[in-house]
């Protein structure tokens, strides 16, 4: 009797030990999986972030050195430099198939540079609005916002309704720079800022050597960062959608947070809001188009039923603030507090949905 109950309780211990053991080898393979993820993730994004700036300075460099313009270079490329990293992350998730993870990313960007970067730099300084380029833009952003809306009421992102973003874009720079060449007086603080981000005196095959390391890095870091986001929404049980509008758009956000800071602390207010302004602006009609040009399909309904309307009523938000009737045209930081404030509602809303 006694060696029949020693032989169930050796049993049940060695049962026990090798359950433990098992336990033991998956919570080392999940946390060592993950670990390498995040950090593939962070790598990703600091590369991603570096590389686009080094291309953005090369190609900016390259093209004042071939004669071109200063407010053109400033108003085409430097202009487009904060929206590089979302380009290239939303055309590989595009490649990738995960139309959704690319379409979030944009739309997720727009509204965390309203809600989350705005909000901080108006938390470290009111903004003041005097640019009449940006008073152009910002209504403007409101109208493709409301198009976007529209274009994926139906749930499905076509491959017409990209290039027709697409053509909406080519418009705007064009009519941005004939604006701004015809202007009488050049005195806008944005365009003036603008042409002032121009590298100037940069040899050409600097610009040549930086250009081609932004045009190598820029693909292979965001191939890296899409991978290592889809493998932890994957393993959180994460929506393509889910991951792009949070982890992506944050952190493709970057350049425009660090952007705005540097603007408002060296009193450039318009430089800081020209920056979110004309990101959105290029999110919405030059990054959002990858999408339905490279991979066209059926679309999330979250993205119409709930995002897009976020976004719309964030840049209605940015419009009251920034283009009031108050008199004093500027951002408090009473109201940037709100905008923070609905950024952490919103990030908390999305995850509260999960599951």
């Amino acid at each position: 009797m006694i060696n029949r109950s020693l032989r169930h309780c050796f049993i049940y211990t060695f049962r026990l030990a090798f359950v433990t053991i098992r336990a033991i080898c998956i919570f080392n393979n999940w946390f060592n999986t993950m670990v390498t993820s995040f950090v593939i993730l962070i790598f990703g994004l600091a590369g991603l972030v570096w590389s686009a700036d080094k291309f953005v300075y090369g190609a900016a460099a390259l093209a004042k050195n071939f004669g071109v313009p200063t407010l053109i270079v400033g108003l085409t490329v430097v202009a487009m430099g904060s929206s590089a990293p979302e380009m290239m992350v939303s055309a590989s998730a595009a490649l990738a198939g995960k139309t959704d993870t690319a379409i979030g990313n944009a739309v997720g960007s727009n509204i965390t540079n309203i809600l989350l970067v705005l909000g901080i730099t108006a938390l470290l300084r009111p903004l003041s609005v005097s640019s009449s380029t940006l008073k152009r833009e910002i209504p403007l952003v409101l109208i493709i916002s409301l198009a976007t809306w529209y274009i994926f009421s139906d749930n499905y992102f076509s491959y017409p309704e990209a290039i027709a973003l697409l053509i909406g874009f080519v418009v705007f720079i064009f009519g941005l720079i004939i604006i701004s060449l015809r202007a009488k007086n050049n005195n806008d603080p944005f365009v003036n800022e603008a042409c002032d981000e121009v590298p100037d005196n940069v040899p050409t095959k600097k610009a040549v050597f930086w250009l081609i390391v932004g045009l190598i890095l820029l693909p292979v870091s965001s191939h890296f960062l899409v991978g290592s986001a889809v493998d932890i929404a994957k393993f959180f049980g994460l929506s393509d959608l889910v991951i792009g509008l949070t982890i992506i758009a944050i952190g493709t956000s970057l350049p425009e947070l660090a952007a705005s800071v540097a603007g408002v602390l060296k009193n450039e207010d318009d430089l800081a809001l020209g920056n979110i302004v004309g990101s959105n602006i290029f999110n919405i009609l030059a990054v959002l188009p990858l999408a339905g040009i490279i991979n066209p399909s059926i679309i999330d309904p979250s993205i119409a039923n709930r995002d897009v309307l976020i976004m719309i009523a964030a840049t209605l938000a940015l419009i009251v603030m920034s283009l009031n009737f108050r008199g004093a045209q500027r951002i408090n930081r009473v109201e940037g507090g709100l905008l923070l404030s609905a950024f952490l509602i919103y990030q908390g809303y999305i995850f509260s949905q999960i599951g």
